[in-house]
Protein backbone atom coordinates (compact mmCIF):
# COMPACT_ATOMS: atom_id res chain seq x y z
CA UNK A 1 0.00 0.00 0.00
CA UNK A 2 1.35 3.47 -1.19
CA UNK A 3 1.72 6.15 1.24
CA UNK A 4 -0.72 8.13 -0.35
CA UNK A 5 -3.51 5.66 -0.05
CA UNK A 6 -2.64 5.35 3.49
CA UNK A 7 -3.17 9.00 3.83
CA UNK A 8 -6.23 8.95 2.24
CA UNK A 9 -7.65 6.06 4.12
CA UNK A 10 -6.91 7.35 7.07
CA UNK A 11 -7.64 10.95 6.66
CA UNK A 12 -11.20 10.93 5.01
CA UNK A 13 -13.61 8.80 7.99
CA UNK A 14 -10.90 10.31 10.55
CA UNK A 15 -11.79 14.21 9.30
CA UNK A 16 -15.87 12.50 9.01
CA UNK A 17 -15.74 12.00 12.83
CA UNK A 18 -13.95 14.71 13.92
CA UNK A 19 -16.63 16.85 11.80
CA UNK A 20 -19.30 14.95 13.52
CA UNK A 21 -18.44 15.45 17.29
CA UNK A 22 -17.15 19.06 16.14
CA UNK A 23 -21.44 19.16 14.98
CA UNK A 24 -21.92 17.77 18.20
CA UNK A 25 -20.19 19.97 20.48
CA UNK A 26 -20.58 20.14 23.78
CA UNK A 27 -18.82 17.92 25.89
CA UNK A 28 -18.40 15.00 23.27
CA UNK A 29 -16.06 18.24 21.34
CA UNK A 30 -14.02 19.48 24.26
CA UNK A 31 -13.31 15.81 25.46
CA UNK A 32 -12.19 15.08 21.75
CA UNK A 33 -9.82 18.19 21.87
CA UNK A 34 -8.21 17.69 24.98
CA UNK A 35 -7.12 14.53 24.36
CA UNK A 36 -5.23 15.94 21.26
CA UNK A 37 -4.02 18.78 23.31
CA UNK A 38 -2.47 16.15 25.62
CA UNK A 39 -1.29 13.88 22.88
CA UNK A 40 0.34 16.86 20.98
CA UNK A 41 1.92 17.82 24.16
CA UNK A 42 3.41 14.69 24.98
CA UNK A 43 4.93 15.09 21.30
CA UNK A 44 6.17 17.94 22.20
CA UNK A 45 7.60 16.96 24.65
CA UNK A 46 9.26 13.78 22.79
CA UNK A 47 10.76 16.80 20.25
CA UNK A 48 12.00 18.58 22.68
CA UNK A 49 14.08 16.21 24.03
CA UNK A 50 15.38 14.42 21.40
CA UNK A 51 16.60 18.69 20.51
CA UNK A 52 18.50 18.73 23.62
CA UNK A 53 15.67 21.11 25.55
CA UNK A 54 14.38 18.35 27.98
CA UNK A 55 11.38 19.29 29.63
CA UNK A 56 9.63 18.50 33.34
CA UNK A 57 6.71 16.93 31.58
CA UNK A 58 4.84 16.65 34.55
CA UNK A 59 4.78 19.83 35.12
CA UNK A 60 3.68 20.57 31.51
CA UNK A 61 0.68 18.18 32.03
CA UNK A 62 -0.24 20.18 35.42
CA UNK A 63 0.23 23.02 33.10
CA UNK A 64 -2.25 21.94 30.58
CA UNK A 65 -5.03 20.45 32.78
CA UNK A 66 -4.85 24.14 34.68
CA UNK A 67 -5.04 25.63 31.67
CA UNK A 68 -8.59 23.67 30.47
CA UNK A 69 -9.89 23.36 33.52
CA UNK A 70 -9.20 27.07 35.26
CA UNK A 71 -12.80 27.48 35.65
CA UNK A 72 -12.47 25.07 39.30
CA UNK A 73 -10.20 27.19 40.48
CA UNK A 74 -11.01 30.38 42.55
CA UNK A 75 -9.82 33.53 41.51
CA UNK A 76 -6.83 33.61 44.48
CA UNK A 77 -5.90 30.36 43.67
CA UNK A 78 -5.70 31.62 39.75
CA UNK A 79 -3.64 34.98 40.71
CA UNK A 80 -1.02 33.14 42.41
CA UNK A 81 -0.72 30.65 39.89
CA UNK A 82 -0.15 32.99 37.13
CA UNK A 83 2.04 34.77 39.88
CA UNK A 84 4.43 32.16 40.34
CA UNK A 85 4.77 31.27 36.81
CA UNK A 86 5.61 35.32 36.15
CA UNK A 87 8.17 34.68 39.03
CA UNK A 88 9.72 31.86 37.59
CA UNK A 89 9.60 32.49 34.14
CA UNK A 90 11.90 35.77 34.58
CA UNK A 91 13.96 34.04 36.55
CA UNK A 92 14.69 31.60 33.94
CA UNK A 93 14.94 34.02 31.19
CA UNK A 94 17.54 36.06 33.53
CA UNK A 95 19.59 32.92 34.48
CA UNK A 96 19.92 31.17 31.02
CA UNK A 97 23.11 29.71 31.18
CA UNK A 98 21.28 27.34 33.68
CA UNK A 99 20.40 23.82 33.01
CA UNK A 100 17.33 24.37 34.87
CA UNK A 101 16.13 27.61 33.87
CA UNK A 102 16.48 26.04 30.07
CA UNK A 103 14.28 23.29 31.48
CA UNK A 104 11.73 25.04 32.96
CA UNK A 105 11.76 27.80 29.72
CA UNK A 106 10.91 24.06 27.44
CA UNK A 107 8.26 22.56 30.46
CA UNK A 108 6.36 26.29 29.38
CA UNK A 109 6.47 25.57 25.82
CA UNK A 110 5.32 21.68 26.00
CA UNK A 111 2.65 22.64 28.38
CA UNK A 112 1.17 25.78 27.00
CA UNK A 113 1.51 26.09 23.62
CA UNK A 114 -0.55 23.66 22.17
CA UNK A 115 -3.13 23.04 24.94
CA UNK A 116 -3.79 26.86 24.52
CA UNK A 117 -4.08 26.87 20.57
CA UNK A 118 -6.64 23.80 21.32
CA UNK A 119 -8.48 25.64 24.06
CA UNK A 120 -8.94 28.46 21.47
CA UNK A 121 -10.99 26.02 18.67
CA UNK A 122 -13.27 25.60 21.96
CA UNK A 123 -13.75 28.81 23.01
CA UNK A 124 -14.79 29.20 19.13
CA UNK A 125 -17.62 26.40 18.98
CA UNK A 126 -18.65 27.90 21.86
CA UNK A 127 -19.74 31.10 20.26
CA UNK A 128 -22.49 32.80 18.64
CA UNK A 129 -26.10 30.77 18.82
CA UNK A 130 -27.04 27.09 17.71
CA UNK A 131 -24.94 26.01 14.99
CA UNK A 132 -22.80 29.06 14.40
CA UNK A 133 -20.44 28.08 16.97
CA UNK A 134 -20.16 25.30 14.29
CA UNK A 135 -19.88 27.08 10.85
CA UNK A 136 -17.23 29.37 12.92
CA UNK A 137 -15.05 26.61 14.13
CA UNK A 138 -15.21 25.12 9.99
CA UNK A 139 -14.23 28.10 8.67
CA UNK A 140 -11.18 28.49 10.93
CA UNK A 141 -10.67 23.80 9.61
CA UNK A 142 -11.42 25.12 6.15
CA UNK A 143 -9.37 28.19 5.51
CA UNK A 144 -6.53 26.56 7.09
CA UNK A 145 -6.96 23.30 4.77
CA UNK A 146 -7.85 25.73 1.97
CA UNK A 147 -4.33 27.20 2.51
CA UNK A 148 -2.45 23.92 2.52
CA UNK A 149 -3.51 22.61 -0.69
CA UNK A 150 -3.24 26.19 -2.40
CA UNK A 151 0.13 26.64 -1.01
CA UNK A 152 1.38 23.33 -1.44
CA UNK A 153 -0.08 23.13 -5.77
CA UNK A 154 0.93 26.84 -5.93
CA UNK A 155 4.68 26.29 -4.75
CA UNK A 156 4.89 23.08 -6.80
CA UNK A 157 3.51 24.49 -9.67
CA UNK A 158 5.05 28.00 -10.17
CA UNK A 159 7.57 27.74 -6.55
CA UNK A 160 10.80 29.43 -7.14
CA UNK A 161 12.22 31.19 -4.55
CA UNK A 162 12.09 29.51 -1.30
CA UNK A 163 10.44 30.70 1.89
CA UNK A 164 12.82 29.30 4.60
CA UNK A 165 15.65 26.93 3.00
CA UNK A 166 17.09 25.85 5.93
CA UNK A 167 14.23 24.87 7.92
CA UNK A 168 11.66 23.86 5.19
CA UNK A 169 13.35 23.88 1.79
CA UNK A 170 10.29 22.58 0.13
CA UNK A 171 8.11 26.41 0.84
CA UNK A 172 7.90 28.83 -1.37
CA UNK A 173 7.11 32.81 -1.34
CA UNK A 174 5.14 31.69 -4.01
CA UNK A 175 3.35 29.01 -2.26
CA UNK A 176 2.70 31.14 0.23
CA UNK A 177 1.11 33.79 -1.53
CA UNK A 178 -1.34 31.56 -3.28
CA UNK A 179 -2.20 29.77 0.07
CA UNK A 180 -3.95 33.39 0.65
CA UNK A 181 -5.95 32.51 -2.28
CA UNK A 182 -6.73 28.69 -0.46
CA UNK A 183 -7.56 30.54 2.53
CA UNK A 184 -10.07 32.81 0.79
CA UNK A 185 -12.29 30.07 -0.75
CA UNK A 186 -12.28 28.21 2.70
CA UNK A 187 -13.72 31.17 4.14
CA UNK A 188 -16.14 31.88 0.96
CA UNK A 189 -17.24 28.12 1.53
CA UNK A 190 -18.27 28.10 4.80
CA UNK A 191 -19.95 31.72 4.39
CA UNK A 192 -22.22 30.63 1.30
CA UNK A 193 -22.58 26.87 2.76
CA UNK A 194 -23.54 27.78 6.35
CA UNK A 195 -25.24 30.22 9.05
CA UNK A 196 -21.92 32.27 9.73
CA UNK A 197 -22.50 35.06 11.83
CA UNK A 198 -19.77 37.26 9.76
CA UNK A 199 -20.04 39.67 7.36
CA UNK A 200 -17.72 38.97 4.04
CA UNK A 201 -15.68 41.83 5.32
CA UNK A 202 -14.49 39.68 8.22
CA UNK A 203 -13.28 37.78 5.31
CA UNK A 204 -10.03 39.98 4.99
CA UNK A 205 -8.34 39.81 8.66
CA UNK A 206 -9.57 36.29 8.86
CA UNK A 207 -7.25 35.07 5.34
CA UNK A 208 -4.86 37.55 6.50
CA UNK A 209 -4.00 35.66 9.87
CA UNK A 210 -4.75 31.89 8.72
CA UNK A 211 -2.09 32.91 5.84
CA UNK A 212 0.04 34.02 7.91
CA UNK A 213 0.41 32.50 11.03
CA UNK A 214 -0.36 29.15 9.68
CA UNK A 215 2.96 29.17 7.91
CA UNK A 216 5.17 30.35 10.98
CA UNK A 217 3.28 27.59 13.13
CA UNK A 218 4.25 25.12 10.28
CA UNK A 219 7.67 26.16 10.15
CA UNK A 220 7.98 26.31 13.69
CA UNK A 221 7.14 22.61 13.71
CA UNK A 222 9.53 21.96 11.00
CA UNK A 223 12.08 24.06 12.79
CA UNK A 224 11.79 21.88 16.15
CA UNK A 225 11.55 18.58 14.21
CA UNK A 226 15.30 19.43 12.73
CA UNK A 227 16.71 20.07 15.82
CA UNK A 228 15.35 16.98 17.09
CA UNK A 229 16.50 15.28 13.74
CA UNK A 230 13.24 13.82 13.21
CA UNK A 231 10.79 13.54 10.35
CA UNK A 232 7.30 13.32 12.47
CA UNK A 233 6.50 14.27 15.72
CA UNK A 234 5.25 10.64 15.91
CA UNK A 235 3.78 7.72 14.12
CA UNK A 236 0.33 7.80 15.86
CA UNK A 237 -1.72 8.97 12.63
CA UNK A 238 -1.38 6.55 9.93
CA UNK A 239 0.14 8.18 7.41
CA UNK A 240 0.14 11.85 8.74
CA UNK A 241 2.89 11.32 11.04
CA UNK A 242 1.40 12.68 14.89
CA UNK A 243 -0.73 15.68 15.89
CA UNK A 244 1.59 17.93 15.97
CA UNK A 245 2.88 17.46 12.23
CA UNK A 246 -0.86 18.16 11.47
CA UNK A 247 -2.17 20.51 14.13
CA UNK A 248 0.93 23.06 13.55
CA UNK A 249 -1.16 25.54 11.81
CA UNK A 250 -4.18 25.63 14.00
CA UNK A 251 -2.49 25.50 17.26
CA UNK A 252 -0.99 29.09 16.36
CA UNK A 253 -3.56 30.41 14.25
CA UNK A 254 -6.42 29.62 16.56
CA UNK A 255 -5.95 31.83 19.03
CA UNK A 256 -5.89 35.26 17.04
CA UNK A 257 -8.93 33.92 15.07
CA UNK A 258 -10.74 33.65 18.62
CA UNK A 259 -9.97 37.39 19.48
CA UNK A 260 -10.70 38.31 15.74
CA UNK A 261 -14.12 36.37 16.30
CA UNK A 262 -14.74 37.63 19.59
CA UNK A 263 -14.64 41.43 18.17
CA UNK A 264 -17.29 40.42 15.11
CA UNK A 265 -19.25 37.97 16.59
CA UNK A 266 -20.31 40.03 19.53
CA UNK A 267 -20.98 43.02 17.70
CA UNK A 268 -23.11 40.70 15.46
CA UNK A 269 -25.20 39.27 18.46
Amino acid sequence: MSELTKRILFAIPAAAIFLYVMWLGGTAFETLVFGIALLTAWEVHRIMGEAGAPDFFPISLILTVIIWRSAIFPDWALVAIIGALLLFTIIAILDRSRPISARWLSTLFTGIYAPVGFLMVIYIREMGVGVEGFWLTLSLFLMIWGNDVFAYFGGKTFGKRPLAPKISPKKTWEGFWFGFLGAAVGFLIAWFAGDLPLTIWAMIPAVAIVSTLGPIGDITASRLKRLAEVKDSSNLLPGHGGFFDRFDSLILTAPFIFFLYLMLVGSVI
